[in-house]
């Protein structure tokens, strides 16, 4: 979502290297470029111009630390207002038991779906989660909470025969309450927009459970539209945080970036994806991060201790040293790879490529080679050599592609061990020549 933005914000930045000091004249350009880069993102025109003043009061006058230049110096004072703005200080959720939430929003902002991702990440955290569906008017939107609860193993209620949701949220509290659960979900009715009628049902609903949370889930593609809503909301009901959807699209990013500032709401959580697991607490220094093109190397290590098995990523590793890796030792690799995310997001975790362009098909062309690799035999997979012709067209016709990808693949494999026993053999310096020969051929597909 901020590509756009860190590219803008890179490019303004860069000519500030090489001056020996921030001054108000040195400034000027480079802080021009930043403001339109903030509004070109759709960050609200006030939320620009404040964080302007407050960085151009941080740098002007500043002497540039020995051995600290002038670009590195500026992106600390701009990262640190990034964090102020995006929401410095605490999101954690109240530390009630049970912990009643009411979550809110429009249509199509992705509540029904946040309801179940916080239940299943309060899950992770020792809590017993339960939801309970009062949206009575969305076709199939109980069916929806229902199948995501029984996935997740959340405990659930529903009522498909009442229109009374201050009834039914009290009828659901009751038989959370006889479930043993300590963290409750009430998954509350959207509009297409704001209304009175959407405004009295929730304040009823949350005179009647008290919750000691209240939620607004807002789509972050909608950019100031978004931050509209989250006032209107708050206004109404007393927001006590934001949960921002929609995070790993190409929208411009300004809800993010002004939300917080223009409703004084923080943000508490974020999704990014629509599986369950692409959801996460809101962290503003780690965002602040990405922004800047410094990735969010945190997440990334929590991310992997979260998904992938330390003692086989260890035996691999020591494949790997040893270059005694085979094609069963890559695909079981690669599965573990794409437990962390998609390819963009996973760029974008990491320092300094964020900006790196990640082919349309690269998922696409992994898949492939994970079917490539899944139509050979055990046999096939550790002794790759004994693939003649007849096999790697009985593979082809398997994985539903050319022999020629086949072949590709095979030919990429054997350039990788080649690397590998250079490596081990001590010919790093080779390694690097023959790395910097595969350039441009594609490397692994979908890698």
């Amino acid at each position: 979502m901020f590509e756009s933005l860190t590219d803008k914000l890179s490019s303004a930045l860069r000519n500030l290297r090489g001056v020996g000091k921030l001054t108000e004249e040195n400034m000027a350009d480079a802080l021009k470029e930043v403001r339109t880069a903030l509004l070109s993102a759709d960050v609200h025109f006030k939320v620009a111009r404040e964080f302007i003043e407050r960085v151009q009061t941080a740098c002007v006058g500043q002497e540039v630390l020995k051995g600290v230049a002038p670009g590195q110096q500026i992106v600390k004072i701009i990262n640190d207002e990034l964090v102020r703005l995006l929401g410095e200080g605490t999101n954690e959720l109240s530390s009630a038991r049970p912990l009643k939430v009411l979550m809110v929003g429009l249509h199509g902002s992705g509540k029904t779906t946040s309801t179940a991702k916080l239940g299943k990440l309060l899950k992770k955290r020792g809590y017993r989660p339960f939801v309970v569906g009062c949206d009575v008017y969305r076709p199939a939107a109980i069916d929806q909470l229902e199948i995501l609860a029984k996935q997740e193993e959340l405990g659930f209620y529903s009522d498909r025969v009442s229109k009374d949701v201050p009834a039914i949220g009290a009828a659901g509290l009751a038989a959370a309450h006889a479930a043993n659960a300590d963290a409750i979900f009430f998954d509350t009715a959207g509009r297409l927009q704001i209304d009175s009628d959407l405004i009295e049902e929730v304040k009823k609903l949350r005179e009647r459970i008290k919750p000691d949370e209240i939620l607004l889930v807002a789509d972050g593609a909608l950019g100031q539209e978004a931050v509209n809503v989250a006032k209107a909301f708050h206004d109404a009901l007393g927001l006590t945080g934001l949960i921002l959807t929609k995070l790993d699209g190409d929208a411009r990013g300004g809800a993010a970036l002004s939300i917080k500032s223009i409703t004084g709401v923080p943000i508490k959580f974020v999704g990014t994806g629509e599986k369950t697991a692409d959801f996460d607490t809101f962290y503003p220094d780690r965002l602040a991060s990405r922004i800047l093109g410094m990735g969010d190397v945190v997440s990334l290590v929590e991310r992997a201790q979260e998904n992938i098995d330390q003692k086989e990523a260890e035996k691999m590793a020591e494949k790997m040293r040893k270059a005694d890796f085979n094609l069963e030792d890559f695909l079981a690799q690669m599965q573990q790879i794409k437990k962390l995310g998609s390819m963009q997001s996973i760029m974008g975790m990491m320092p300094g490529m964020s900006g790196m362009q990640i082919p349309d098909d690269a998922e696409d062309q992994m898949g492939r080679t994970e079917a490539i690799i899944k139509s050979m035999t055990i046999q096939e997979r550790r002794k790759p050599d004994i693939l003649n012709g007849n096999r790697r067209l009985r593979i082809a016709n398997g994985a539903g592609v050319k022999v020629l990808e086949v072949n590709q693949l095979l030919k990429q494999f054997q350039q990788m061990q080649k690397m590998m026993k250079m490596l081990k053999g001590g010919g790093a310096k080779k390694m690097m020549r023959q790395m910097e020969a595969m350039k441009g051929k594609g490397g692994f597909p979908g890698m």
